[in-house]
C-alpha cells in the first residue's frame, strides 16, 4: 500500500540538542564555566527541584551508546552544539585539546554510523569571563565569538558541512534582557535591542569568517524560533497588534538573517522610544554579508495577540508588550502538561511565508516538540506509551507535508530531542525524548515514539492517523 504522506528523497529525519543540555562533565575534560554553571550556583531555588546543569544526560561519556540510538531509530542528521567554554576556556585564549577530541570523536563516529552533523555554534551558553565583561553588550565579545567561530571551522569544518551561528537568538535577549528568565536577569529593553543587534554582528562575522574558511560544500545558517502572531480578529487595531509581536519576535531576525536589513517599521518604533542600538559605520554592509545559504525553524506554539486593553504606564519601562496583549483563544488545542497551545498549522503558514516573502530560501524544521511531566504514568508493557507526542509529531509533519507539496523548500525535519535533557530553569521537569533519561542512572530506554519514528524514517514518510 503506497504512503498516504512520502517526504522528497534525502529528506533529514533527526533530532537536535545542545551542548549545555546534554554534555554533562561541567567541571571535566578542560571546560570552564558558562552563565548557567555559574547562575545555578549562585541561585539553585530558580532552578526546578535545585538540579543544575552539572551531569545532565552525559552524553559527555555515553556518546558512542547514543549515536548507536540514533542509527538504530533511523536517524540520517542530528544537531549539537559546540560549549564555547569547553573548547576555549574562559570564551579567549588557548584551544583546550580535551574538547577537540571530544568533539572530533563525536563527528567521526556520527559519520560511521552515517548520519551527518549540524553544528551549532551558540546555544545559550556564553562563557561567564565573558558574561562579566557584558557579554552581548559587549562589541569585544562579538570579536572573540568571530575568532572561536573561525577555530570551530578550522577544527572541523573538513567534516561538518552544516553549521549554525545561533540556536534562538530572541530567547536570551527576552530571557536575559526583557523578562527575567535568563541569566543576567537584566529588565532594560534599550540592553535588550544592543543585545540582539550585536548578535546579528556576531552572526554576520561568523558567516564572513566561514566564508572565507573555504569549507567545500559547506553551508551557513541560524536556527530560529519563528512563533506565528496571529490577531484575535481582523479589525485593524487587532491586526496592527499582530504586527507589532511580528516585528519584535520574528522579523527583528528572521529579516536580517535572510534579507540583509531590518524591517524599516521596527526601526521607526524604536526611534520612536529612543530605544535604537548602538552602531558603528560600515554594520549596515556587515549585516547584508551575513545573509545565510539555510535556516533552521524552530516551532512550538503560535502567538495570539489583540490589541492593548490598557495604554502602557508613562512611567513604567519601554517594553513590546507597550503594542499587543496577549490572547487565549477559546477552544484552542492544549498541551496540559505544559501549558502551551497545540497549533500544528503554524509550521504550514511558517513555511509558506519562507516561501512568499523570503525568496523560498532552504529550511528545515530544527526543533519541534512535546514536553510532558512525569511521563512514568503512561507506562505499558515497560514502554512509555507516548500516543501523544506520536499524534503531535504527525500533526506536524501532515501540514509540513503540505507545504513542500505547495513548493515549499523544507530539506528535513528534526525533533526535540532525542533524549530527555536538562532544560534551562525547568531542569528535568519537562520530558521532550523519543529516549527516557534515568537522571540517577542515566540509563536511555526507548518510549514508544521511538519505534515509531524508526519506521518514518526507513520509510521515508507515514500513513496519516
Amino acid at each position: 500500500m503506497a504512503l498516504q504522506y512520502k517526504f522528497p528523497k534525502g529528506f533529514w529525519w533527526g533530532s537536535a540538542t545542545s551542548a549545555t543540555q546534554i554534555e554533562g562533565a561541567a567541571d571535566e575534560g578542560g571546560k570552564d564555566r558558562n552563565i548557567w554553571d555559574q547562575w545555578h550556583e549562585n541561585e539553585p531555588n530558580r532552578f526546578f527541584d535545585g538540579v543544575g546543569p552539572a551531569s545532565t544526560s552525559d552524553f559527555y561519556h555515553l556518546y558512542k551508546e547514543d549515536i548507536g540510538l540514533m542509527k538504530e531509530i533511523g536517524h540520517n542528521t542530528f544537531r549539537l552544539s559546540i560549549s564555547w567554554s569547553r573548547l576555549i576556556p574562559g570564551g579567549r585564549g588557548e584551544i583546550n585539546p580535551e574538547a577537540v577530541a571530544f568533539y572530533n570523536n563525536v563527528i567521526n563516529e556520527l559519520i560511521a554510523q552515517e548520519i551527518e552533523p549540524f553544528v551549532t555554534l551558540y546555544h545559550f551558553d556564553m562563557p561567564f569571563e565573558l558574561q562579566e565583561e557584558g557579554g552581548w553588550e559587549n562589541r569585544e565579545v562579538v570579536e572573540a565569538y568571530a575568532k572561536y567561530a573561525g577555530e570551530c571551522f578550522r577544527l572541523f569544518g573538513d567534516r561538518v558541512k552544516k553549521w549554525f551561528t545561533f540556536n534562538e537568538p530572541i530567547v536570551p535577549v527576552e530571557g536575559g534582557y526583557l523578562y527575567d528568565f535568563h541569566y543576567p536577569n537584566v529588565v532594560d529593553a534599550r540592553r535588550a535591542v544592543q543585545v540582539a543587534y550585536h548578535t546579528m554582528i556576531a552572526h554576520a562575522k561568523a558567516v564572513g569568517v566561514f566564508r572565507a574558511a573555504g569549507i567545500e560544500e559547506g553551508q551557513i545558517g541560524i536556527i530560529l524560533n519563528l512563533t506565528p502572531s496571529y490577531p484575535r480578529s481582523q479589525h485593524p487595531a487587532d491586526l496592527k497588534a499582530s504586527d507589532a509581536a511580528d516585528l519584535f519576535f520574528n522579523r527583528s531576525f528572521l529579516d536580517p538573517a535572510v534579507l540583509g536589513e531590518y524591517p524599516e517599521e521596527l526601526v521607526e518604533m524604536l526611534r520612536e522610544h529612543g530605544q535604537l542600538p548602538h552602531a558603528e559605520k560600515g554594520d549596515q554592509k556587515l549585516v547584508k554579508s551575513g545573509i545565510v545559504d539555510i535556516l533552521g525553524v524552530n516551532y512550538y506554539q503560535p502567538r495570539r495577540v489583540k490589541a492593548k486593553e490598557h495604554l502602557p504606564n508613562p512611567y513604567g519601562p519601554f517594553m513590546p508588550d507597550w503594542y499587543f496583549d496577549n490572547y487565549e483563544m477559546p477552544g484552542r488545542k492544549m498541551n496540559p502538561y505544559r501549558g502551551w497551545e497545540i497549533y500544528e498549522k503554524g509550521i504550514y503558514d511558517i513555511m509558506v511565508n519562507l516561501r512568499d516573502n523570503y525568496g523560498n530560501i532552504q529550511s528545515y524544521i530544527a526543533e519541534n516538540g512535546m514536553g510532558v511531566e512525569d511521563e512514568s504514568r503512561f507506562i505499558g508493557n515497560g514502554v512509555i506509551q507516548d500516543d501523544y507526542r506520536i499524534e503531535f509529531i504527525i500533526g506536524h509533519l501532515t501540514w509540513l507535508h503540505q507545504a513542500i507539496e505547495e513548493g515549499c523548500n523544507v530539506k528535513g525535519y528534526h525533533l526535540w530531542s532525542f533524549m530527555d535533557n536538562w532544560s534551562w530553569m525547568n531542569a528535568y521537569k519537562n520530558r521532550y525524548g523519543f529516549f527516557s533519561v534515568d537522571i540517577e542512572t542515566k540509563k536511555r530506554t526507548p518510549k514508544k515514539s521511538a519505534h515509531w519514528i524508526k519506521q518514518v524514517a526507513e520509510q521515508n514518510g507515514f500513513n496519516g492517523a
